[in-house]
């Protein structure tokens, strides 16, 4: 199976703070990758470098065998990756449909093939279209944060925390539609404090400590790693 992510020695730094410590990793196209880690561990700055929000110091990541770094973020969307931001940033002031138009800003043509593919996915978006965004629910929002993703036509979507703020029976929703959008061709990269759900998500994981990937397996075999259970699913070694 081809790789559609390669990173590469990636480091990223905040004013001499290095966040990201040459870590390498990759994302065969069609699957579900998981980046678990506690707070801290450099897994949002990885998305944020990805997608050209924040400036690697050195290191590769190439998208279908293009070099992105040091592209701006519009040109790296254009190639067909977007990031559902943590914290969902929908704009508040406008509706549920100009949310989902601004995810498509950059295309120029029809729209109605792919706002119809959100609506089936979140019917609840379709029913809410003229409502404000700040007006919805944490899990609406959420809904509507993924949607507006999705209306670039990306090949590849990157999650921060999808689950964040969110019940328990919202979050088990949330993974649902993870589940699908894969179904329907997409490959996700995925970044969540849930690690139980993550990996049970997940074709494949790595394991982020303080800016360093420590560990890398199959969602599977991540879930039953003892250093795993004890340090991300509350379970104690034995």
């Amino acid at each position: 199976m081809s790789n559609i992510l390669e990173v590469k020695n990636l480091n990223v730094s905040y004013g001499g703070i290095k966040a990201v410590k040459d870590i390498s990793f990759a994302v065969p196209k069609g699957q579900v990758v998981t980046l678990i880690g506690a707070n801290g561990a450099g897994k949002s700055s990885t998305l944020r470098s990805i997608v050209g929000l924040v400036r690697p110091e050195n290191g590769s990541i190439q998208f279908k065998d293009q070099e992105l770094a040091g592209l701006p973020t519009d040109q790296i969307v254009s190639k067909g990756i977007t990031l559902v931001p943590e914290g969902r940033r929908v704009f508040p002031d406008l509706t549920v449909l100009e949310n989902l138009k601004i995810g498509a800003y950059m295309r120029k043509d029809s729209l109605d093939e792919d706002l119809n593919w959100v609506h089936d996915l979140f019917p609840r978006l379709q029913e809410r279209s003229w409502q404000l965004a700040g007006t919805l629910s944490g899990g609406e929002q959420q809904m509507l944060a993924i949607g507006r993703a999705l209306m670039s036509r990306p090949e590849l979507i990157m999650m921060d925390e999808p689950s964040l703020g969110l019940a328990p029976i919202i979050v088990q929703g949330v993974f649902d539609i993870i589940k699908e959008i894969n179904k329907q061709g997409v490959t996700i990269l995925l970044v969540e404090q849930n690690a139980n759900m993550a990996l049970r998500a997940a074709d494949l994981g790595y394991v982020m400590e303080t800016g360093r990937i420590t560990l890398s397996g199959t969602g599977k075999e991540l879930a039953e790693n003892d250093e795993v259970k004890a340090a991300y699913l509350g379970k104690a070694k034995e």
